[in-house]
């Protein structure tokens, strides 16, 4: 059956667009592209879908996040990354017995072999599986590190296996073990574990510069996967019962320098991808919380008025 189909591409297979546009137009189909930006197969591009009246969304690189109510298709794009990286962490590793082994989806087909191989260098190899919306064991997302946390207490360290560190800074900041990278694309090796105090004091200083805040800007995404409503709805009412102000900020994708000209708030609370409040935040003038952190600088508040009394 011949179809209207539209196609969406993160970044770094945009490149390959007019590629697979010209082989599903060579089957006899109409084809359309998407050119936004998307951040995961949380950001599926539905409303472009409906705009063109495609048949069918064609997601590449990514595996399926969520269940939507639409004909979406995702094709997860797979590297056959070098292994013989995997000979020169050995020695990083030495002193550690269990080892926690985590990838990116682009891997998954390779983490057979890649634990294989730690275990025939005598080394005891834990595969955790995910918690929400990333579905194979060992995988980690930017916003689902179930695979790593999940056997944080049953490793001594943990090897992630694949490009970059936006991956493994999601995992290591919810676990507590060495965390090693290794990196086959930049042929490079390293502990990431001097981020957890980076973070840590990054998150202590944002609540600190928010103590005095008295008017909150809820940030609610309209992605498919970041929608969460009634958690903004839900801080809204918690804030504005401590005698704050409060508003809920909508937008599909949050422009920063539009953020910054609302100079009425004194703070934004995100509730949309959980990795803005911690890869972003120097992006804003004004203290950019997630909710836990929220909590806590209400906390700190009502600690405050109640010795006011």
């Amino acid at each position: 059956m011949l179809m209207r189909l539209l196609l969406q591409f993160p970044e770094g297979l945009k490149q390959y667009a007019l590629e697979y546009a010209k082989k599903l137009e060579s089957e006899g189909n109409e084809v359309v592209i998407s050119a936004s930006p998307t951040f995961g197969a949380c950001d599926l591009a539905l409303d472009e879908m409906r705009h063109v009246k495609a048949d069918k969304l064609i997601h590449y690189g990514h595996a399926e996040f969520h269940h939507v109510d639409a004909n979406v298709e995702y094709v997860p794009f797979s590297l056959d990354a070098d292994l013989s990286i995997l000979e020169r962490s050995l020695p990083s590793v030495a002193q550690y017995k269990k080892i926690g082994l985590v990838t990116t989806i682009q891997h998954i087909h390779q983490l057979d072999d890649i634990k294989r191989f730690y275990e025939e260098h005598g080394k005891e190899v834990v595969i955790g599986k995910p918690h929400g919306f990333a579905k194979q064991n060992g995988q980690i997302l930017g916003c689902d590190i179930g695979s790593a946390s999940g056997i944080d207490r049953q490793v001594d360290a943990f090897v992630y296996f694949g490009g970059g560190i936006f991956h493994p800074l999601g995992a290591l900041l919810q676990t507590t073990k060495p965390f090693l990278v290794v990196e086959p694309f930049r042929n490079s090796i390293e502990f990431i574990d001097k981020y957890r105090d980076i973070y840590k004091k990054r998150s202590r200083g944002k609540v600190l510069a928010s103590l005095d805040a008295k008017r909150f800007g809820i940030m609610v995404s309209t992605k498919n996967g970041q929608h969460n409503m009634a958690l903004g709805t839900m801080l809204k009412n918690r804030i504005e019962k401590q005698g704050l102000q409060a508003a809920i900020l909508v937008a599909n994708t949050f422009d920063f320098d539009a953020l910054n000209n609302m100079m009425e708030f004194d703070a934004f609370v995100n509730t949309a991808c959980p990795r803005i409040a911690i890869d972003d935040t120097d992006r804003l003038r004004k203290p950019l919380l997630s909710a836990n952190e929220l909590v806590e600088v209400l906390s700190f508040k009502s600690e405050a008025a109640k010795q006011q009394v």
